[in-house]
């Protein structure tokens, strides 16, 4: 039987398939469990919720407003009247799976947004015990995702309101470059300082709402919801290429693991694979409406999708090797949803890097499962198949994930990480 937390209990942990709870959380419970396997304790990290669950601001709606008009003067002056036809609902950005919680690859460190224009860092290699570390800057307003560059050390980028902000720390003996003619800022944390070292400036003050770097770190793709084209930035240059105009309205961006495909979807229910060699795509449709998240398996041979109205996900699987697009969609059932929750929409997916572990969450539902992170053991033989393990619950009355991000630095099992009611909990999966 799937673990079930009682009401008024909170999850700690996953061993061997079974979730450990407690009454409350707790560094003592941590202790006890998983931090004699894994010799470290992830405690809980508290932030102000206030602002950040969902809602829609004036200044974002003027934005968009903004946007269509300048889509209206670029087609006027292109001599095009087709970006007038795909206008972008921002309304539609809060039910995206953003990417607000991210591990970095290779060290203990979680950053997560934690405010409207603030990101704060942890990190748990700090034996000192330090607090965490807040981003901040005039730069950087109205925050939606954060993503670490991959093989960049220590470096993280935030997506904002006009761009992009890249943040680097510095430590004795290593010093971040900041390019020239930006403003730059540093903020402490013990012995390590984080610096703005770049801003990435987007076209016409555009709100950033997606990001993906390749995974050689080189390029970071960028796209806006007000946007014609999506972004490919040589960060270490400077330099943004804009990709296939009149792709408007672009809700989530994703390289896959290995860099011979990049995934995009928009709003109005279409999505596009492209292979990275000649930049060449194919198109796609959904009858579900439109992707709310996307998750590349660790091979780069298919991509988990989940819709706006569907209690199951679609896995695309390619058929041939790279730069083939040679593809096939295929339904994931994830009948528990339905039968135990009582939800129709999937919400937020997140799988881990060794294709194990899944978390799912979902909209509404019956009250005692509602707020929950349902946990499923994953096989691919070569289909995906799935099996229901149990569910975590977070801290507080009405514990709600916002977001959630996998780390899987550790050979036992990756850890979970929920964006949720107040506090950023991490939660280790130990199965192997």
């Amino acid at each position: 039987m799937p673990s079930f937390p009682q009401p008024g209990t909170v999850t700690i942990c996953e061993i061997n398939r079974e979730f450990v709870t407690s009454d409350h959380l707790s560094d003592d419970q941590a202790k006890e469990t998983y931090a004699k396997i894994l010799g470290t304790v992830f405690s809980p990290i508290p932030f102000e919720p206030d602002n950040l669950l969902g809602t829609v601001t004036e200044q974002e709606e003027n934005s968009r407003k903004k946007g269509v008009l300048s889509a209206a003067l670029q087609a006027v002056l292109s001599g095009s009247l087709r970006p007038l036809f795909q206008p972008a609902d921002v309304k539609l950005l809060q039910d995206v799976d953003l990417h607000s919680v991210s591990w970095h690859q290779h060290k203990h460190i979680l950053a997560f947004i934690s405010g409207p224009h603030h990101v704060t860092i942890s990190d748990y290699s700090d034996s000192d015990g330090k607090p965490p570390c807040v981003l901040s800057h005039e730069s950087q307003k109205d925050v939606k995702v954060l993503e670490w560059r991959p093989n960049g050390g220590k470096t993280l980028s935030v997506a904002c309101r006009g761009g992009i902000c890249i943040w680097a720390a510095s430590y004795p003996g290593n010093v971040p470059s900041v390019r020239s003619g930006i403003t730059s800022s540093t903020l402490s944390r013990g012995l390590s300082k984080w610096t703005l070292v770049d801003f990435l400036q987007s076209l016409d003050s555009e709100q950033i709402s997606a990001l993906s770097w390749s995974p050689d770190g080189r390029y970071l793709a960028s796209a806006s919801f007000e946007s014609s084209s999506f972004t490919i930035w040589d960060v270490s240059q400077g330099l943004g290429t804009p990709i296939r105009r009149g792709l408007g309205g672009i809700s989530l961006l994703k390289w896959s693991p290995t860099g011979n495909y990049f995934f995009a979807a928009k709003f109005d229910g279409t999505f596009y694979l492209w292979e990275t060699n000649t930049w060449t795509s194919e198109t796609w449709s959904s009858k579900n409406e439109f992707v709310t998240g996307a998750t590349w398996d660790p091979d780069g041979r298919m991509i988990l999708l989940s819709f706006s109205e569907s209690s199951a996900l679609g896995s695309i699987h390619f058929a041939s090797k790279p730069p083939s697009l040679d593809a096939h969609l295929i339904p994931v059932e994830l009948p528990e949803i339905k039968s135990l929750t009582d939800s129709q929409v999937i919400e937020k997916i997140a799988w881990d890097a060794s294709g194990e572990r899944l978390a799912v969450s979902y909209k509404d539902g019956d009250e005692l499962y509602k707020g929950l992170v349902a946990i499923f053991d994953v096989k691919r033989t070569p289909l995906v198949s799935t099996s229901l393990i149990g569910f975590i619950r977070g801290p507080g009355d009405n514990p709600k994930p916002v977001a959630f991000s996998f780390h899987d630095k550790f050979k036992q099992g990756p850890l979970l990480s929920c964006w949720s009611s107040g506090f950023c909990c991490t939660y280790p999966l130990i199965f192997r």
